[in-house]
């Protein structure tokens, strides 16, 4: 079968789905609008802490006072590797007729992103408990917790995406709806790794140097 000529920003199905493909191209371009709305929130949480990681410190602690950069980046190894897991799974999607190997490595994926946000609200307990760093404490906590925690509900929300679509794969099969669904999710997902590591080298890295 000819692949179309026609190719979308995402994991193109032309090869094995032309139907799917087709349908695709309109539904993968307005998610990418979606994404770019999200990452002006995240761009605006970032300018935010920009100033007041500076200028918000107050009385309390500084970023480099409350930051250890030991479970930020086995956090950033989590979701680097979640994203190479799911795209594996996408590969699955693609190119096997199994559903197996695709419920595999979104249990995978999975996994890993509940390990993640694990990993971050032991932060937030460890900060607080043992730093008295507190998000009322001042601007820059305020801030950080802010952006950090509006990132741990994003993925939150995509391990429950995750779920729900498992189920669907489970129950209706791999039809086109479904494919499309978990190309979108695949999209979401990589732009929250993108957006982690922003945070981990702006936020993590240049608070513990400053």
């Amino acid at each position: 079968m000819k692949a179309p000529q026609s190719l979308h920003p995402g994991l193109n199905l032309g090869v094995t789905d032309c139907k799917s493909h087709k349908k695709a191209e309109e539904v993968i371009f307005g998610f990418w609008i979606f994404l770019m709305s999200d990452l002006v929130l995240f761009a605006a949480l970032f300018a935010t802490y920009a100033a007041m990681s500076t200028q918000g410190v107050a009385h309390g602690p500084g970023p480099s006072d409350v930051f250890d950069l030991g479970p930020a980046l086995i956090e950033t190894l989590l979701l680097l590797l979640s994203s190479f897991t799911f795209g594996f799974a996408m590969l699955a999607m693609k190119y096997s007729a199994s559903r197996r190997a695709l419920l595999t490595w979104l249990g995978f994926t999975a996994l890993l992103g509940i390990t993640f946000v694990a990993f971050e609200l032991h932060d937030y307990y460890v900060m607080i408990v043992t730093k008295n760093a507190w998000p009322q404490t001042s601007g820059f906590l305020s801030a950080y917790y802010l952006l950090t925690g509006t990132h741990a509900v994003h993925v939150s929300a995509g391990i429950l995406w995750m779920l729900v679509l498992a189920i669907q794969v489970m129950t209706v099969g791999l039809n086109t709806p479904v494919k499309l669904r978990l190309l979108r999710l695949a999209l979401f997902w990589h732009m929250l790794d993108i957006v982690w590591v922003a945070i981990f080298t702006f936020v993590y890295l240049f608070g513990v140097a400053v």
